[in-house]
């Protein structure tokens, strides 16, 4: 995601909160809003698939995927 995108992402959400988006605006904010959070996972999990626990022995084991899914927060 470059800084333009971003910049825009904000400007969109200034726009919306001094009047009401136009269709095309409201398209284009959801599609950028999408983009940003999937290279935000993307940035994360590159990031957790290159993160390893030691365990007291020393050994370095990468760290596992949940098999019960996402964590729902509650």
């Amino acid at each position: 995601m470059t800084q333009e995108k971003i910049d825009r992402i904000n400007e969109l959400a200034r726009l919306a909160r001094e009047r009401q988006l136009t269709p095309e605006e409201t398209a284009e904010r959801d599609a950028l809003r999408r983009e940003y959070i999937d290279s935000v996972k993307a940035s994360l999990t590159a990031h957790l698939n290159n993160t390893y626990i030691v365990d007291e022995k020393g050994v370095k084991k990468p760290l596992a995927r949940r098999k019960d899914g996402p964590v729902s927060g509650k």
